[in-house]
This record gives C-alpha cells, sequence and structure tokens, in this order.
C-alpha cells in the first residue's frame, strides 16, 4: 500500500476535499510546504546551516547569499530551526529528489523508456537530457545510503562504503 493510500484509508476525504489539507481543511500549499515541512527538515537533518546547543539555548548557523556566515541565539531549538530555514541560502529544493531518483533508476540499469513512464514524460529526451545526470558508479549511491548492517542479497556480503 502506498502512502497516499494509508493516508487516504486512514483519514478518508470527500472526492472534493484535498487528500493532504492545512489545519483549516485547505490544501497544503507549495509554499507552506515548504517554510514548515521541508525546510526545517533540512536543518534537523544538518543539510541546511545548523542548530547548535550553547548555555542552555540554541544557536542558529547560516550563511546568505554571499556566503557571509551568521549566528544568532534563541531559547528554544524550533525558534532556532526556523530562523535558519527561513534565513539559509539555498538548499536542496524538493523537486531535486524526482532528479535523484531518474538518475538512480538510470544508474541502476533501468531502460530509459521505462523510467520516462514512470516520471511522466512525454519523451525519454526529456528524461535522459533533463532529469538524469551521469554518476561514475551508481553503486557508490546504493552504498551510501545502506546501512552497513544490511546485506546485499546477490552476494551475502555487507553493503559498507569503500
Amino acid at each position: 500500500m502506498t502512502i497516499a493510500s494509508e493516508h487516504m484509508k486512514r483519514w478518508p476525504a470527500e472526492a472534493s476535499e484535498p487528500i493532504f489539507a492545512n489545519e483549516v481543511g485547505a490544501p497544503l500549499r507549495r509554499t507552506l510546504f515548504r517554510t514548515r515541512i521541508w525546510r526545517p527538515s533540512l536543518v534537523r537533518a544538518g543539510m541546511l546551516g545548523a542548530v547548535v546547543t550553547v548555555d542552555g539555548g540554541f544557536e542558529a548557523q547560516w550563511s546568505n547569499l554571499d556566503g557571509r556566515k551568521h549566528t544568532e541565539r534563541f531559547r528554544t531549538e524550533p525558534q532556532a530551526v526556523h530562523h535558519v530555514a527561513r534565513n539559509q541560502a539555498g538548499g536542496l529544493r524538493f523537486h531535486d529528489l524526482r532528479h535523484s531518483y531518474a538518475t538512480w533508476l538510470v544508474d541502476d540499469g533501468v531502460p530509459p523508456n521505462m523510467v520516462q513512464r514512470v516520471m511522466g514524460h512525454e519523451r525519454s529526451s526529456t528524461t535522459l537530457d533533463l532529469y538524469t545526470r551521469r554518476t561514475d558508479n551508481g553503486d557508490r549511491i546504493l552504498r551510501a545510503l545502506s546501512d552497513p548492517d544490511d546485506e546485499d542479497p546477490d552476494d551475502g556480503a555487507a553493503l559498507a562504503p569503500s
């Protein structure tokens, strides 16, 4: 069962209602998702700025567009996370996950025409030209994302980074 199917089963909605709604039942807008969920998640994951514990409080650390570093102290961690998420320049966009997924599929040997269908593109050239990046070694990606305790079912060896 997909995540969307599980969500719909747990919180059924009328056909005219949005599947994912905000606090007042309206559709969750892209900007709210990015501001309230995506960017704070990147901060907590250590991929966007930083929040460190200092003297019983929290220090937000971020860089602006010029690369100049800034810090500010907050009483609570959520305040510091929100500040970094709002002020840190750049960062991984949610849409970038789509590009990564297409690249991983191609690196794993999935035929381009099948990747095209999964991505919903009209032409495979769109998928290959705009959505994939050549990597030197597809196994490198899998090793980076795998748990060292997991085993590869093909050879029984641990998938530890080399």
